[in-house]
C-alpha cells in the first residue's frame, strides 16, 4: 500500500484527497500537513503535523495543493537537506524564486510539476501546441473561468496553454502576452497572446485557447465539472512517480503523451 502524504490538506482538493485515497486499493493517507486546524476525519493512523520534515518521514509520496509559501517551505526542507520523497505538486502562482527551488529539489528527488492534473487539460496542451503552429496566421487568444474564491491569476493551466501557444511559434510568451486591454489601444498586434481571466460563483474550472482569422475561427475548451478530477489525476501521477528517477517531470511523462 502506497503511503501518501498530503500538503494543503484543508483545501478543497486536499480534503477530496483524503476521501479518494480512503477507497483506493493500492494507496492509502499515511500523513497531512495543516497550519492551523485539520477540521476533516482521516484514517486512525495518520500522522498529522505541522512539520514539513516530519511529512516528508511518513510518506512514501507527498502530493501538493497548497500554496506557494507552503510549496515552498517543502521544496526548502528538500534542498536543505538534500534528501527527501517523490513530489507530486499542482500548486500554482509561484514566483522565480519558487521555480528555480522546484528545479533544484528535482536534482534531488523525482518530481512531478503539472498545473493541472486532469487528462483532458494534458490532451488540451497538445492540441493547442498543434493549432498554434498550424494556424499560425491566426490570432490567439486564451480565456480562463474560475470560482470566485481562486487568489492567483490567470491560472496556472492559462498559462501552461498560452506557453504551449507560444512556444508553437518560436515565441517568447513574456514578451508576447498581455492580460488586459482598456481604452484606445490601437489594433492587435500580430504575435500578441491574451490570457483573460472570468472569476465567479463555483465554476471549478474551463479553458478555452481559441484562434480567430478572417472569415473563420476555431476554439478548443476543456471544462472540469468536479474537482476529484484534479485528486484523481494527482493519485495516478503519484503512483507512478515513485518508479521514477531523480528528475522534473509533467504529467505529459505520466500519462505518456
Amino acid at each position: 500500500m502506497l503511503k501518501v502524504g498530503i500538503l494543503g490538506s484543508t483545501g478543497r482538493v486536499g480534503s477530496l484527497l483524503i476521501d479518494d485515497l480512503e477507497n483506493d486499493e493500492n494507496a492509502c493517507v499515511s500523513s497531512v500537513h495543516v497550519f492551523n486546524k485539520l477540521t476533516k476525519t482521516v484514517p486512525e493512523n495518520t500522522v498529522v503535523t505541522n512539520d514539513m520534515q516530519t511529512l516528508l518521514d511518513a510518506s512514501e509520496v507527498v502530493i501538493d495543493f497548497s500554496v506557494p509559501s507552503a510549496t515552498e517551505e517543502l521544496l526548502s526542507a528538500v534542498v536543505q537537506n538534500q534528501k527527501g520523497k517523490p513530489l507530486v505538486i499542482a500548486t500554482t502562482g509561484f514566483n522565480e524564486h519558487q521555480k528555480n527551488l522546484l528545479i533544484e529539489a528535482s536534482k534531488i528527488v523525482p518530481i512531478l510539476y503539472a498545473t493541472n492534473m486532469s487528462l483532458g487539460v494534458a490532451v488540451l496542451n497538445k492540441l493547442v501546441a498543434l493549432a498554434s503552429k498550424t494556424l499560425s496566421d491566426f490570432d490567439c487568444e486564451i480565456v480562463e473561468q474560475h470560482h470566485r474564491h481562486k487568489v492567483d491569476s490567470p491560472s496556472g493551466t492559462a498559462l501552461t496553454l498560452a506557453e504551449h501557444a507560444a512556444d508553437a511559434r518560436g515565441l517568447d510568451l513574456d514578451n508576447v502576452r498581455i492580460s488586459g486591454r482598456d481604452g484606445i489601444i490601437g489594433a492587435r498586434t500580430k504575435d500578441e497572446i491574451a490570457v483573460m481571466s472570468l472569476r465567479g460563483g463555483d465554476i471549478v474550472g474551463r479553458h478555452t485557447a481559441g484562434f480567430y482569422n478572417d472569415g473563420e475561427f476555431i476554439e478548443l475548451n476543456h471544462t472540469a465539472t468536479a474537482r476529484n478530477t484534479f485528486s484523481k489525476g494527482a493519485i495516478k501521477a503519484g503512483k507512478w512517480l515513485v518508479n521514477q528517477e531523480v528528475g522534473l517531470y509533467s504529467i505529459n511523462d505520466c500519462l505518456g503523451l
